[in-house]
């Protein structure tokens, strides 16, 4: 018996969202009299974080602090309209569609403001924490709370914001009909080095390096856990994941998820992360989401490492211990690559 070790890359462009008749978002955003402001979308949190990045979003772009603000996506039904949390869309297109909604918000609330300071609204601006001001003379302020109640008590008027975000029509290339289906990619690179028993087939992760590129991290923390999350679940479709075996037939797969086979706390390696911050164009504040890329690079990385291991391409996912016995015994041993 004999581990091999060896090491895989893998790298990947991920085009963010779809262009399908504009993939389209739309949000709302309103104050209530106590200055608070609601985000109301259609748009589902999956527990990628969407929930967290589209409160920073609205909250920077209103100029009040986080807490003030609440995010609810109701339903289909009830929000306003969304394509759908899917193509790690999330973070570009419903940030854009709240960011928007939050700028009309914010119109109505500098405006009120500036009626109850008696200035222009233009010569006014917020602190992050809840007042508004007025531009080099710090004392004349107001806070966000008593201009909700004077807007909607004594104004007459309603602080809330819409906003939609569509896809602008790729240019078409009359000769060839080429054009680009997306506005903007993240970028990322995975090096997996893997340790392949030649009796048993066994593939265990020894360590995982990486780098993505997703724009700007708007949340640095939520980034790096999804990252990791997200790298341990693409190991689990490399590696485990399957309702094999069928011996004789079907009935003898796994029947639940304690029989169903994934990676455990035992099977975890290190993983170094870095995260490189290119600003999108037309990314909420730069940016552009993690997503799906963080499970795809893993993939081919590791498939990589096994051939490097012990020389077997093995095109079939789960890469078993069976499948890596048949490939050996098929090419008669390991045959491992060199290692550069």
């Amino acid at each position: 018996m004999t581990r091999h070790r060896g090491r895989g890359m893998a790298s990947i462009n991920y085009p963010i969202g779809m262009n399908l008749g504009g993939d389209p978002s739309q949000a709302l955003v309103h104050s209530n009299p106590s200055g608070k402001f609601t985000v109301a979308l259609s748009s589902i949190d999956l527990g990628q974080g969407m929930k967290s990045v589209t409160r920073q979003i609205c909250a920077e772009t209103l100029g009040v602090p986080v807490e003030d603000v609440y995010v609810d996506t109701a339903d289909s039904d009830t929000g306003p309209h969304c394509m759908g949390s899917f193509a790690s869309r999330g973070t570009h297109r419903v940030g854009n569609a709240v960011m928007a909604a939050a700028r009309e918000a914010r119109g109505v609330m500098m405006e009120a403001a500036a009626e109850e300071l008696e200035v222009n609204a233009a010569d006014l601006e917020t602190d992050g924490r809840g007042n508004i001001h007025v531009k080099g003379a710090p004392h004349r302020s107001i806070s966000t709370k008593d201009v909700a109640i004077a807007a909607q008590f004594k104004q007459g008027k309603t602080i809330s914001g819409r906003g939609i975000f569509l896809v602008p029509l790729s240019d078409v290339d009359p000769e060839t009909g080429e054009m680009s289906p997306a506005t903007c990619y993240a970028h990322a690179c995975l090096v997996a080095e893997v340790e392949v028993d030649d009796e048993t087939g066994e593939v265990a992760m020894v360590r995982m390096d990486s780098a993505y590129e997703l724009g700007r991290a708007l949340n640095p923390r939520l980034v790096e856990q999804q990252l990791v999350g997200g790298a341990w679940m693409g190991i689990s479709h490399a590696l485990y994941e399957t309702p094999e075996p069928y011996y004789p037939d079907p009935v003898h797969g796994p029947r639940d998820f304690v029989e169903y086979l994934m990676p455990g706390p035992g099977d975890i390696c290190p993983h170094d992360i870095a995260v490189l911050e290119r600003p999108a164009p037309d990314g909420p504040f730069g940016g552009k989401g993690p997503g799906e890329m963080c499970a795809n690079p893993v993939l081919p990385a590791v498939a990589n490492a096994i051939f490097n291991a012990v020389g077997v391409r093995i095109d079939d996912l789960p890469i078993t211990p069976e499948k890596v016995l048949r490939a050996i015994k098929a090419q008669g041993g390991a045959r491992p690559q060199a290692r550069r």
